[in-house]
């Protein structure tokens, strides 16, 4: 049993949307293909009924993670976020010590991460460095260039 991921709705949606997508089109639309390869005649030299039945394969390990990690999901109340201390779903305001710059990133479960929407992983090691952090402390944290001091400017929603 692995752990509990929690996610906001938005996430919980999406993560219901890719699975009911793979079911109900890519599942049937794979198992057309195994039918039409199959009634293509002698299966031990038919290289497109084996390219369907792995790609079957794969499509229903995937199924089976998403509906895993369904399983272990749960929502958050985003109204009940404290913000006291950084924690996910908190939006944080950090500032590179040694450039200056700020950044501002979502701390998110990993099945929600997007760098590009600024929604940072927890398991990453900027976030592990900010967990449980308040406003006004600095952390030193490793990154592949070196160790970088962030310090915390703000906590929010």
């Amino acid at each position: 049993m692995g752990e509990i991921s929690y996610v906001t709705e938005e996430g919980l949606k999406r993560l219901k949307e890719e699975i009911e997508h793979l079911t109900r089109v890519e599942r049937p639309a794979i198992s057309k293909q195994i039918a039409e390869a199959r009634d293509k005649g002698d299966l031990s030299e038919n290289a497109e009924y084996t390219a369907a039945r792995e790609a079957q394969s794969l499509l229903e390990l995937r199924i089976a993670k998403l509906n895993d990690i369904l399983s272990k999901t749960r929502i958050i109340d985003e109204s009940k976020i404290d913000i006291t201390t950084v924690q996910i779903l908190n939006k944080v305001k950090i500032k590179n010590k040694k450039t200056g710059q700020i950044m501002e990133y979502m701390l998110v479960s990993e099945s929600e991460a997007d760098l590009k929407a600024k929604k940072l992983s927890v398991s990453t090691p900027i976030a592990k460095g900010l967990l449980g952090k308040k406003v006004g402390e600095t952390v030193d944290i490793m990154v592949p260039s070196g160790k970088i001091p962030f310090e915390i400017i703000e906590i929010s929603r």
